[in-house]
């Protein structure tokens, strides 16, 4: 994991089916939120003071308050909601399930506690349970603007982004001093406006915690350093659109692989990479960055798997980087302080080739890049490679969308749309439909034919592994002292080791005698909904994968019989 998936949950934080924006949807009347409640009377108050220590991330003084304020026999609903989402803020999400339990047992149809309800139900990984409940919410003509944030979140997740995008700048309209919802709309401005936005959202105190400001922080000081620097977005100089190329055995000792290296050319200085579906962007260690000569920009903390925190390291720009027959101009990098990164030059997470149709052919180490099926009223533009996914609106003259043919009058044309929903070509009417969360695809997964979890495709993870909390009631879990994982953030402390664990994912069923097992709730958290595993390298080896990110669908295909190649 990378940093990326922090900030863009920080900005943007499979559903079966994707429930369209209700037509009397700008009917409805704003509703409570925990930043900003919209009541007839003047707040008492306990409740005031609650609603105080909430926005100044104080969660424990805050469900003191709201506490007094239920003993008072006044909002009590209200008061249910705010302490829903202290402990959601907390990740106390066990406390934060029973106090929604006794809310709705008291005011089962508020709006307000609805909504909490289905942002429960998004932590928890129950995200087509969560889009139902926000759906309803807003059919009902009194909703909140939480829960259009919410619906929003969910349509994120499944690649709705036209959808995504109506309904953030709906939330807005309707409470725009709520701190969830400021930081989603900042996503919808200009680079110098979200610069303007986020210096005055860190101003005040917020109910972030420590490590989401630090983001934040390190986020606007990179935007400030582009701004000050514009090099123009990272964009496909070669005149091919398609490529294939090796991907190269990484070992783990003498008889095991431990993944596949990508060859990557940098500045042109020749790399081998570990090509990483669990990992963002292009993250390479001091000795290749030096080599070479990568432009540094500005200081970043780089974090992962692991219990020591988050790595010192800078964003960079490398001036050329060559993959295959491919050759990109201007992309950002990060380096790491390190001396290596996971004992390779570098990672190289595959969410950078977003832009293409992406084939792992692991059994027969290749690599393919094709273009991605057009969507329907999107101009075709020349794919390039995704380095930085929290600077999108980054976009040069070459790749900005052209406007629609036969619109405008000529010299005011009307503007291509920028945002656009999944679309599934009649070639991928067989992918599974999966979640993405920037760089990550988690895949909704059975574990012992116990449904509801969601496990991240992670090839840079050396094997399957399992939360504790996941194997609850399906499968028996114990302590493990021999084995040892590592990631960028450092060791992890406490392994465990399971029983029999059989998982179910897309169309495929594999049987695991025993699984690592360990916790993974800074992801969950950073993500903003329950990661309960991976699937590694040693089961994604027997497996071809296409990888479509752009519409959140991917293809598992088996091979049998792969050590033949």
């Amino acid at each position: 994991m990378t940093r990326q998936a922090g900030i863009r949950r920080l900005l943007l934080t499979v559903a079966f089916f994707a429930a369209a924006l209700p037509a009397d949807s700008q009917k409805t009347q704003p509703g409570a939120s925990t930043q900003n409640v919209s009541t007839q009377n003047e707040p008492a108050a306990p409740f005031k003071e609650a609603e105080d220590y909430f926005r100044r991330g104080s969660f424990d003084q805050a469900i003191a308050k709201y506490g007094e304020v239920l003993k008072s026999g006044t909002k009590g609903a209200d008061a249910y909601t705010g302490i829903v989402r202290s402990y959601l803020k907390q990740d106390r999400v066990r406390d934060a399930a029973e106090s929604l339990e006794k809310g709705l047992q008291a005011k089962p149809s508020d709006p307000g506690l609805k909504v909490a309800q289905g942002e429960l139900l998004f932590r928890q990984g129950k995200i087509v349970e969560a889009e139902k409940i926000f759906v309803q919410v807003i059919n009902s003509g009194h909703a909140p603007a939480r829960a259009f944030l919410g619906l929003a979140q969910v349509s994120s997740a499944v690649a709705m982004h036209a959808r995504e995008y109506r309904l953030i700048l709906r939330a807005h309209e309707l409470d725009p001093d709520d701190q969830e919802i400021q930081k989603q709309w900042m996503s919808t401005l200009s680079r110098a406006d979200r610069i303007k936005s986020l210096e005055s959202y860190l101003s005040q105190p917020t109910s972030d915690d420590a490590d989401a400001r630090r983001a934040l922080s390190d986020y606007l000081a990179m935007l400030k350093a582009r701004l000050a620097t514009p090099r123009g977005a990272c964009r496909l100089v070669s005149g091919v659109t398609a490529t294939e190329t090796e991907l190269l055995p990484l070992l783990r000792d003498a008889n095991h692989l431990r993944g596949f290296g990508l060859p990557v050319t940098i500045n042109g200085q020749k790399s081998k990479l570990l090509l990483d579906t669990g990992a963002g962007g292009i993250t390479v260690n001091r000795k290749l960055a030096a080599r070479a000569g990568v432009q540094r920009l500005v200081d970043v903390r780089i974090g992962g798997v692991g219990d020591q925190g988050n790595a010192k390291g800078y964003a960079a720009y490398a001036d050329s980087i060559r993959i295959g027959s491919l050759e990109f101009r201007n992309c950002p990098v990060d380096v790491i302080d390190k001396g290596s990164v996971a004992d390779e030059e570098g990672l190289v997470g595959a969410d950078v080739f977003q832009r293409f149709l992406i084939e792992l052919d692991f059994p027969g180490r290749k690599l393919r890049l094709s273009q991605l099926p057009a969507r329907p009223g999107e101009p075709q533009v020349k794919p390039s490679l995704a380095t930085d996914t929290a600077d999108e609106d980054d976009v040069d003259s070459e790749s900005d969308p052209k406007p629609a043919p036969g619109t405008g009058n000529g010299a005011d044309p009307t503007p291509a749309p920028k945002h656009f929903d999944r679309y599934i070509d009649p070639e991928m009417s067989s992918y599974a439909h999966v979640f993405r969360f920037s760089h990550m695809l988690l895949v909704p997964t059975k574990i012992n034919d116990a449904p509801g979890k969601l496990f991240l495709i992670d090839s840079g993870a050396w094997n399957n592994m399992i939360t504790p909390d996941a194997t609850r009631g399906v499968t028996k879990v114990h302590g493990d002292s021999d084995t040892k994982i590592k990631g960028l953030s450092g060791s992890v402390n406490k392994v465990y080791e399971t029983g029999t664990v059989v998982l179910e994912f897309g169309s495929l069923r594999q049987k695991n005698e025993d699984m690592v097992a360990f916790d993974l709730s800074k992801i969950s958290r950073d993500v903003g909904t329950e990661v309960s595993g991976t699937l590694g390298f040693a089961m994604l080896n027997l497996l071809k994968l296409k990888l479509d990110y752009r519409d959140a669908l991917v293809k598992f295909e088996y091979v049998p019989n792969p050590w033949r190649h």
